[in-house]
């Protein structure tokens, strides 16, 4: 389920660069690179910065959750070979709809395995 997660992500990462000025993808590759660059993130670094800014986003009533989505994108970009995250607003629009899409990847492994 790993590698197949990891592949939409890349096109869904193909798709937002065509979309979105302020970011560029060069080939299929760099999205997938970009994607694992990003999985691993999410998973180790962006905890950690939603518990420092815990009071932050509280007051923001979980506003500033997309702007830890924003620069954990950003940073993603500035690790991996061949994507560019050129503008914050790229970043904030990439950011948003990765997160929208792995929700429903989320939501879509989940209804999978309740059948199975």
């Amino acid at each position: 389920m790993f590698v197949v997660r990891l592949i939409i992500m890349a096109f869904i990462i193909l798709g937002i660069a065509h979309s979105i000025p302020g970011i560029e993808v060069p080939n299929f590759w760099a999205a997938a690179f970009f994607a694992l660059i990003l999985g691993v993130l999410n998973a180790i670094v962006r905890p950690l910065l939603l518990i420092f800014t815990l009071p932050i986003t509280i007051l923001t009533v979980g506003l500033f959750a997309l702007i830890i989505n924003a620069l954990t994108f950003w940073m993603a970009g500035s690790l991996s070979f061949g994507v560019e995250v050129t503008s914050f607003s790229g970043a904030f629009w990439g950011g948003a709809i990765v997160w929208a899409a792995s929700a429903m990847l989320n939501r879509l492994q989940w209804s999978h395995t309740e059948i199975a």
